[in-house]
């Protein structure tokens, strides 16, 4: 058995719904389709996600939702029309997105939540319908119905253990189930949405609930490329891929998929497809527990711009105990996550996302470093770059690190910091954000031209 997923983009109008029918009923193994809200039709385009949460803020604001309402509803009616679906569909949609306008606003997170979750909900009714009208055995499932339990953290929702012996029971219906994505049931009843791009999540919960066989992701994308296609033309597409190596790629910066979504799947032992709803017949990228496939020591190489470097030096730090857990205490004080902490004898970096802190923030915090830890020097570095160049075949070979180093100095890039885990199947390096592009191009030309992924 097969669970699907398809994103917004795969949605968006009546054009593209006709094609996820037909990926749907080429294969009887497809059971249960997951769907996000529509997406968008072209690049000036906005998400009915984005559509809602406009609403769900003046709703809560000025209390006119007029514009919004009606922006929203047309996006419906327009693929309802271009698949000459029955008005009612469209009726249902309105009566729902109304109840919800209505209901209490004295949370506003749970009431955003209830509101930005209906773009999902309403489109896997449409998409049911759909079925249905092409005279295919389909039905709707809420996630309350199907037993997807969550925690109450609006936004950022956690799939509770239970959900899964729930949502196994869903295998015993017949016909193709479509659930939406993005959202769950807290134990109270009530709507909590995971991150964005939570329709990922949702499939990757299914897929092990469910104990698929198999969970395929559509998108609009042939593959994962072994680099962001925005920085090298036409990258190499990556075949097979391990679930270590994905997340690890990314935290970097790949987009393909949340960094939270897989880990249901992996958990499970359930393999992951990545195709291309526009194009189905490519293979695709399997992402698995554990490849054949040897691709060289690095299988791809992401990055991601937004950090910054607090730097810390004092003479004989590594003699004072302690003096690394009541720098992170500081910043546990202000509420602030790190990302990476690479050292040496004297000194200590912090690497952190710089849109946590503030200007006030970042004085207190320099002050403070320099006067409770008697630090001889603090100073914050803004503007670094993160990337990453990961592979499980950096284990087995030598000099990967001298490699990428040197390919890193060939192109006059100068390395802020280098970091590499204990496990060997990625490294780190710390960049201008200036020198992001140029980091990443050398780094492929020295990993991928002329070599096959």
């Amino acid at each position: 058995m097969k669970v699907v997923k398809f994103g917004g983009s795969s949605l968006a109008s009546g054009e593209q719904l006709e094609k996820v029918f037909e990926i749907v009923i080429s294969d009887s193994d497809r059971k249960v389709v997951v769907v996000s809200a529509p997406g968008k039709r072209f690049s000036d385009d906005i998400k009915v996600t984005d559509l809602l949460i406009a609403c769900a803020e003046q709703a809560l604001t000025t209390g006119n939702t007029d514009a919004e309402l009606k922006a929203v509803l047309e996006r419906y009616e327009n693929i309802a029309k271009e698949l000459n679906l029955s008005p009612n569909i469209i009726d249902t949609i309105r009566k729902d997105l109304l109840e919800r306008l209505n209901a209490d606003k004295t949370n506003s997170e749970q009431f955003i939540d209830l509101l930005k979750a209906s773009g999902e909900d309403n489109n896997a009714k449409l998409v049911a319908a759909y079925f249905q009208s092409k005279g295919v055995e389909a039905s709707y499932v809420n996630p309350k119905e199907g037993g997807l339990l969550v925690t109450n953290e609006p936004g950022n929702a956690q799939v509770l253990p239970d959900s899964y012996n729930r949502l196994y029971l869903l295998r015993e219906r017949s016909g193709i189930l479509v659930f939406p994505g993005f959202f769950g049931y807290n134990e109270d009843g009530e709507v909590v949405t995971f991150s964005r791009s939570g329709s990922d999540i949702t499939g990757s919960i299914l897929a092990n609930g469910l104990k698929a066989d198999l969970y395929e992701n559509f998108s609009d994308v042939d593959a994962v490329y072994s680099v962001n296609p925005n920085i090298i033309k036409d990258p190499k597409e990556i075949r097979e891929i391990t679930f270590r190596e994905m997340r690890e790629l990314a935290y970097g910066g790949f987009s393909v998929f949340h960094d939270e979504a897989l880990y249901p799947a992996f958990q499970a032992g359930v393999p992951v497809n990545v195709k291309n709803t526009n194009n189905p017949i490519a293979p695709g990228t399997l992402i698995v527990n554990q490849r054949t496939n040897q691709n060289g020591p690095v299988i791809g190489i992401s990055s991601e711009k937004g950090f910054c470097n607090i730097y810390v030096r004092k003479y004989l730090m590594n003699r004072e105990i302690g003096f690394g857990s009541k720098l992170l205490k500081i910043l546990e004080d202000y509420g602030l996550s790190y990302e990476h902490t690479p050292s040496g004898i004297d000194d200590l970096s912090v690497i952190l996302r710089y849109s946590q802190m503030d200007n006030e923030m970042e004085q207190e915090i320099v002050s403070r470093i320099q006067h409770e830890l008697k630090a001889d020097e603090v100073h914050v570095i803004p503007n670094i770059a993160l990337i990453m160049v990961v592979g499980e075949g950096m284990r087995h070979n030598i000099g990967t690190m001298a490699r990428a180093s040197k390919a890193l100095a060939h192109a006059a890039i100068n390395i802020e910091m280098i970091n590499q885990g204990s496990s060997e199947v990625s490294m780190m390096f710390g960049v201008k954000e200036k020198d992001e592009k140029r980091a990443v191009e050398a780094l492929y030309e020295e990993f991928f031209v002329g070599v096959t992924v």
